[in-house]
């Protein structure tokens, strides 16, 4: 449905071992340098960067937005969410669990990550047949 997500951050370094641990939790590999030092992950046909911002003023996260990377299980969710806190993240929302709406039945874990912008790790369940 989309093509790339891009977010922002003024500390590349920071941002770079955050994601590069969180994003390795989930199998992908560490990241690619871009130009102008832009952080690219490629995985399964998504690409995620992180960059400074383009127009020079500090970055900033978006208020009501979140990036969500999807994970191949539960497991995995936690170890993305635990990988994350060791790595400067701080949980937000609810603890990691299972969640169930419209989308049916998840299991979700949330992140800020240094920056501040909002993560979240996300397990779908098959259908209940």
């Amino acid at each position: 449905m989309f093509s790339h997500i891009v977010i922002g951050a003024d500390d590349l370094d920071g941002a770079r071992l955050f994601f590069d641990t969180t994003l390795g939790a989930l199998g992908v590999s560490p990241s690619q340098a871009g130009e102008n030092g832009r952080l690219i992950y490629m995985h399964g046909g998504s690409v995620f960067m992180v960059t400074r911002p383009i127009d020079g003023k500090p970055a900033s996260c978006a208020n009501g937005g979140t990036v969500g990377f999807q994970a191949a299980s539960p497991a995995a969710v936690d170890a993305w969410h635990a990988a994350g806190v060791a790595a400067g993240g701080t949980s937000c929302e609810n603890p990691p669990g299972i969640r169930e709406g419209g989308f049916g039945k998840l299991y979700l874990a949330y992140l800020r990550d240094p920056s501040g912008n909002k993560l979240c790790a996300a397990h779908r369940f098959p259908p209940e047949a």
